[in-house]
């Protein structure tokens, strides 16, 4: 029956002093809602940047050539030329559990249609690029595998093209050139939007890579090798399995370096998502520090709420309250405090959060995680810094208490 009546008395004087009350919750409030609405800015930047990369594809191996040393001057991945279409045929038919391959060409030309001309990226790819890719058709067909052992002047071109380059939107079964050769459109691809590099992936042309190195690398090796794992249980062992296969195909003895590179979608989901990472635990202890402020701003009022309410004290004390009924009462007031403004917080931070939204199309994802422990923690603030104030009021003297003008 104590306790009740003890948590009456602390709401009770926290009613006397509305107010007083209202502005030492604010710094609580202000901190929630800023922790809550920087912790959203950042996981949903991250959320982004991972289904970015998971629309790349899904158990994507990468394969690169390695990097080639003239004159003392080294090149990067993809410059030593030492892959090539023999060991992609051959990491699909003696690789196990691989479900699809695709050598890749890169490169950039001028595409003319219709009087109008437009730079872009081209890349050849095998017909198992788009599933590998998840990356549906909006319109008309994939090329075939007849396409590619016929070198075939067929393509699939990305809707950035179908806006520049086909005013009138149908471009399917149409034909446009590429460096001055001729190429059937046979399909258009799904909007995909801007990459995380801020790159257009819509502005892009699929060739079959047969074409692309008979008709413009002029080249016999690749830069690059995607591979697809039927599963992610299988992407450790495949990889091992890849390396192991181009070691023995490019005579590779053991202490000497690879010429190749070979590396899974994960690492580079890794690599991507850390900076978000990084940056969202920068914007939440930047926001701490604001609730940190609120605390200290708590134990402040307290403190001048033990002086302002001295002589209140020595009189409970002489009715027969206890120390750690007083304790208690400060340490309530406290709480309450800190509780009320982190439920305000959090509706402050849940709003802001929608708000930066929907002016600055800002990807936000609010967590509930975030939200729990914010809760708890604008608690544990108000029990962290109510505790002093309350014991200084628990030790006060009775007498003194009462004397106390």
């Amino acid at each position: 029956m104590r306790f009740f009546s003890t948590i009456f008395v602390a709401f009770r004087a926290l009613r006397r002093n509305k107010m007083r009350s209202i502005l030492t919750a604010l710094g609580i409030i202000i901190g929630v809602g800023a922790v809550i609405t920087m912790v959203s800015i950042g996981d949903g930047a991250e959320s982004q940047v991972e289904a970015q990369i998971a629309s790349l594809g899904q158990n994507i191996i990468l394969i690169f050539a390695g990097s080639a040393t003239t004159g003392g001057m080294r090149s990067g991945y993809g410059g030593a030329g030492s892959l090539t279409l023999d060991d992609a045929a051959a990491i699909k038919t003696e690789v196990r559990n691989v479900a699809g391959v695709s050598p890749e060409v890169r490169g950039q030309a001028q595409v003319l249609a219709n009087g109008l001309n437009w730079q872009t990226r081209i890349m050849g790819e095998s017909e198992d690029y788009l599933a590998m890719r998840q990356w549906p058709l909006a319109d008309g067909s994939n090329f075939s595998d007849q396409d590619i052992r016929g070198d075939g002047k067929v393509c699939i071109v990305g809707t950035t093209i179908v806006t520049n380059l086909f005013p009138d939107g149908d471009p399917v079964g149409k034909t446009l050139r590429i460096r001055n050769l001729p190429f059937k459109i046979e399909g258009v691809l799904a909007s995909k939007g801007f990459s995380l590099q801020g790159t257009d992936q819509d502005d892009i042309i699929l060739i079959p890579y047969s074409s692309a190195m008979k008709r413009f690398s002029r080249q016999s090796f690749l830069g690059t090798i995607n591979v697809q794992a039927e599963d992610a249980e299988h992407m450790p062992q495949i990889e091992q399995d890849i390396a192991n296969l181009l070691r023995d195909r490019h005579h590779i003895v053991s202490g000497r370096d690879d010429d190749f590179r070979v590396q899974d979608q994960q690492e580079i989901a890794q690599a991507a998502t850390e900076t978000t990472r990084t940056m969202t635990f920068l914007l939440g202890a930047i926001a701490g520090v604001s609730l940190l402020v609120g605390g200290i701003g708590i134990m402040n009022i307290m403190l001048v709420s033990v002086t302002e309410r001295t002589r209140e004290i020595g009189i409970r004390m002489a009715v027969g309250a206890h120390g750690s009924d007083i304790r208690l009462q400060f340490l309530i007031e406290a709480v309450v405090l800190s509780l009320m403004g982190g439920t305000l917080g959090i509706l402050l931070g849940i709003g802001g959060s929608q708000v930066l939204s929907h002016f600055n199309h800002w990807p936000v994802l609010i967590s509930t995680v975030a939200i729990v422990t914010a809760f708890v923690f604008s608690g544990a603030v108000g029990v962290c810094f109510g505790y002093y104030p309350a014991s200084k009021a628990a030790q006060l003297d009775p007498i003194d208490a009462l004397r106390y003008e």
